[in-house]
């Protein structure tokens, strides 16, 4: 069996300001600070001469196209990318980035933030718009039920407040 993976399906390309914002500084910290130093370490590394057991030139270099390769990506990425940075003007339905409650059956509530795929963070309440449950919500109203479809049954949900905050206050 090969190594041959089907690509991915491709990310929406919409951000919020705070994430672009966080993908800028860390494509900066990656080349203006962090790259500098990881090479000055190559650098000095190079000079002890067999290279072969030169666990700091060897590390280092490794260091390097995981640096490379990140900026490279984020770079490209940003390029594509759509900065939302307006908060639509009915502030009833759920759109990107608002902040919606929702509330299990067993009367659990949660709150989520529905945010590009680039910045998704469930631990930080930041909810992919790629994912089925923002997609549920997508669109809806306050009181609206949400039905969930996964593999061991549905989830329903009900939505019980849709915020938005500048997008400043991330």
């Amino acid at each position: 069996m090969g190594r041959w993976r089907p690509p991915s399906a491709k990310g929406s390309a919409y951000i919020t300001a705070a994430g672009f914002k966080r993908m800028k500084d860390e494509v900066t910290q990656l080349w203006k600070i962090e790259r500098p130093q990881v090479t000055q370490v190559v650098h000095e590394a190079a000079k002890n001469g067999d290279r072969s057991e030169n666990g700091d030139y060897i590390y280092g270099k490794r260091r390097l196209r995981e640096i490379d390769s990140r900026v490279r990506f984020l770079s490209k990425r940003m390029e594509v990318l759509t900065v939302v940075d307006r908060l639509p003007e009915d502030h009833s339905k759920v759109f990107f980035g608002a902040w919606v409650t929702l509330e299990d059956e067993d009367g659990n509530e949660k709150t989520y933030q529905i945010v590009g795929p680039d910045e998704f963070d469930v631990a930080r309440q930041k909810l992919s718009m790629d994912s089925p449950l923002a997609k549920a919500m997508l669109g809806k109203r306050l009181d609206d039920e949400i039905v969930l479809k996964k593999p061991e049954g549905e989830e329903l949900f009900y939505i019980t407040a849709i915020e938005y905050k500048p997008y400043d206050q991330d």
